[in-house]
């Protein structure tokens, strides 16, 4: 079992969970986030006052799902999320040791 997160662009969520559900994905945990990378920021103004964002809002879904749709998800991701700028996000990959369904106690693939 392995656990994708991925950060991307918020406006690009829709297009991810189009993508993901029709590579058969149905469980997702989305959260709002903020984060600084290689985009480092913008500026605007607010009231003539100039200011500096250095973190920028992002949306990070996290995916439990078996080895064998690993692949799918990554490259479903991948596509829905470029917009071939800087910023569109990262693709993390990680070992899930256990996974446990509080209500019925099912564990492993099965509680995914």
């Amino acid at each position: 079992m392995k656990l994708i997160t991925a950060v991307i662009k918020p406006f690009k969520l829709d297009d991810v969970r189009e993508a993901l559900s029709t590579t058969g994905i149905q469980g997702i945990t989305v959260t709002e986030i903020k984060g600084t990378g290689r985009q480092k920021g913008h500026t605007e103004m607010y009231r003539g006052a100039e200011y500096k964002i250095d973190f920028l809002p992002k949306v990070k879904l996290e995916i439990a799902l078996d080895d064998s749709a690993v692949e799918a998800t990554i490259e479903a991701i991948s596509k829905a999320a470029s917009t071939g700028k800087i910023g569109d996000g990262k693709i993390f990959v990680s070992a899930l040791e256990q996974v446990i369904r509080i209500r019925t106690g099912e564990t492993g693939v099965d509680a995914i």
